[in-house]
């Protein structure tokens, strides 16, 4: 059962808005990876549906992270269909993220007041999202839509609240033009987490990297 109803998980994401969005098959090194988020400051983590052993290893995050990490919400990502979302909220997602618009999937989460971030890339899409009950709309690619699209989209509707994906750096000027652009929110995932850092472990340079980026986000 998710810990955070959908209006804690906004306030959570608002409050600490980078989200690492992370995948490994490995159990034991995204454990370590989660511990080093939340050493961080980091209080939302996305794991992302991109493996045959995505189920399984987010059965056995979900414990470890309720134990160890008890104020940090572990959301699913790269979600598509209703059906992948009930079996992995289920399994104790407390917040589900695509990559784009499926109704069904906002439905289900809104019958289970689970936090629910559909993806999109233009403004007929953010809009359809928020006609949808998505109270913050994913923005992928950020890398190919650019942080003038955010500026932009701020004229016609103000109060959209979004969170990037792609194409945010894990650096104080990635961040401070993004959120000068007027994004509520970040998701970070391979340039937080280099291959040679996994390789060797390097879980407390991982902490290191994190804990100036919050404290940036917390003083903007």
């Amino acid at each position: 059962m998710a810990r955070f109803d959908s209006k804690s998980l906004n306030q959570l994401i608002e409050k600490h808005p980078i989200v690492p969005v992370f995948y490994h098959d490995d159990i034991e090194l995204t454990r370590e990876i989660l511990l080093a988020c939340y050493a961080g400051g980091m209080r939302a983590f996305e794991f992302t549906n991109r493996g045959e052993k995505a189920g399984e290893v987010f059965t056995a995050l979900y414990p470890f992270v309720e134990k160890n990490c008890p104020e940090m919400a572990l959301g699913i990502g790269t979600i598509f269909h209703a059906e992948q979302a009930r079996a992995f909220v289920e399994a104790g997602a407390d917040f589900v993220v695509q990559p784009v618009i499926t109704p069904a999937v906002g439905q289900y989460c809104q019958d289970k007041d689970i936090a629910w971030y559909p993806g999109a890339s233009t403004l007929n899409e953010i809009f359809q999202a928020t006609q949808l009950g998505a109270e913050i709309v994913k923005i992928f690619p950020g890398n190919v839509v650019g942080p003038g699209f955010i500026k932009s989209l701020k004229g016609p509707m103000p109060h959209v609240k979004v969170m990037v994906t792609g194409g945010v750096d894990p650096t104080t000027d990635s961040l401070l033009t993004w959120f000068g652009a007027g994004v509520t929110a970040v998701g970070i995932g391979s340039q937080l987490f280099p291959k040679a850092l996994l390789e060797k472990r390097q879980f407390e340079e991982l902490t290191k990297t994190i804990v100036p980026l919050m404290n940036f986000v917390n003083n903007l």
